[in-house]
């Protein structure tokens, strides 16, 4: 994955440091000021691919960026700003209006309840029954940021727990993971998805193209997962995942086999009914009620993260719906055509850059 085109002046300091070893200093400078003027971080396209490209360093990193700045520390300065205000924004705009007791029952009856299914139009029903070719590709690329690594973000969590909540993430994540088969992963499942679309299945190809929205949303689950002080939200987060997983998948694979495309399209939206059946309950009870039984601190941050994760869900699908409904594409502008390595090196102007 090649770096992302910058989308203000705090991205583009970035990819001038990771690019160029520029001194992160200027950036700090610049990450303050912003953090100063931005009043919705969700939103805020500058921020979030800030935060996506600082995080992209603990996973499969950017072929033209060294792999040893991960632990740069001014780097992570930076990037523990942007991921205060971020969870700042978040904790003040969820609502937990249940606070149960910390035990299995007590907690996995409360997140059942959070995420139980409404009535009335929403995303996946959209899909199901109205969605065309275009937006069905548009839905694959929104969620191929996320997807196609499908289960990483909440696998930080697994030495950050011990006993029968790990043994739960675990169990869950071996099924995300395939049994140890690559081509039965999710992330290759929904890869033979996008191809059966005629899309680019390399992770991260059409980053440029996905809102501010859809980038905070894994961005959320990097926060969670790589701070083990939100181990509670990430185990929270995870139950979500799992609970509101079944019937909008079913709705999914309906909408694409309304278009005419084959099983072997919809497998990955097929394969996600049956699994997450039983995911939601292991997510539920194993992991998030027994994390809260056995750390009851942790309660607070359990729900936090599965509001989190109900938020900002609610928060992409809005933003696709509102698009779709006007007739207009939910996706970025395309930018500039990206430049390769060795053309990007010969210009150190961070408003010249090209991702």
């Amino acid at each position: 994955m090649l770096l992302p085109s910058p989308r203000g002046a705090v991205s583009a300091a970035l990819a001038s440091c990771l690019l160029h070893g520029d001194e992160p200093d200027a950036l700090n400078d610049l990450v303050e000021a912003a953090l100063v003027l931005v009043d919705d971080l969700i939103t805020d396209d500058d921020i979030q691919i800030s935060l996506f490209m600082l995080y992209e360093l603990h996973y499969l990193g950017f072929d033209d960026v060294d792999d040893a700045l991960e632990w740069n520390p001014e780097l992570l300065r930076a990037r523990a700003r942007i991921e205060a205000r971020l969870e700042e924004q978040l904790r003040t705009s969820v609502s937990v209006t249940e606070h149960p007791l910390p035990t299995v029952d007590a907690v996995a009856g409360a997140l059942f309840r959070m995420t139980a299914p409404t009535a009335g139009p929403g995303l996946s029903r959209y899909v199901a029954k109205k969605a065309g070719e275009q937006q069905l590709r548009e839905l694959l690329l929104h969620r191929s940021v996320y997807q196609l690594k499908e289960a990483d973000p909440h696998t930080w969590a697994i030495p950050r727990l011990s006993g029968v909540p790990k043994a739960a993430l675990v169990e869950v994540q071996t099924d995300e993971y395939g049994n140890g088969r690559p081509e039965l992963m999710h992330s290759a499942l929904f890869a033979r998805t996008m191809r059966a679309l005629g899309l680019n299945d390399d992770y991260g190809h059409y980053v440029d193209q996905l809102p501010a929205v859809t980038l905070a949303s894994l961005n959320t689950m990097s926060m969670f997962g790589l701070h083990r002080r939100l181990r509670g939200a990430i185990a929270g987060h995870l139950a979500a995942v799992e609970m509101t997983s079944s019937i909008p998948n079913r709705l999914y694979g309906d909408g694409f086999r309304r278009l005419g495309h084959d099983s072997d399209t919809t497998l990955y939206f097929d394969e996600h009914v049956e699994a997450d059946a039983v995911h939601e309950q292991i997510a539920g009870r194993d992991l998030a009620g027994a994390l809260a039984e056995a750390s009851p601190e942790l309660l607070d941050d359990i729900l936090f993260g599965a509001a989190s994760c109900l938020l900002l869900d609610d928060l992409v699908a809005q933003h696709l719906l509102t698009a779709w409904r006007n007739g207009e594409s939910s996706l970025r502008a395309p930018g500039e055509p990206r430049l390769g390595a060795r053309e990007r090196t010969r210009s150190r102007v961070p408003g010249h850059y090209h991702g």
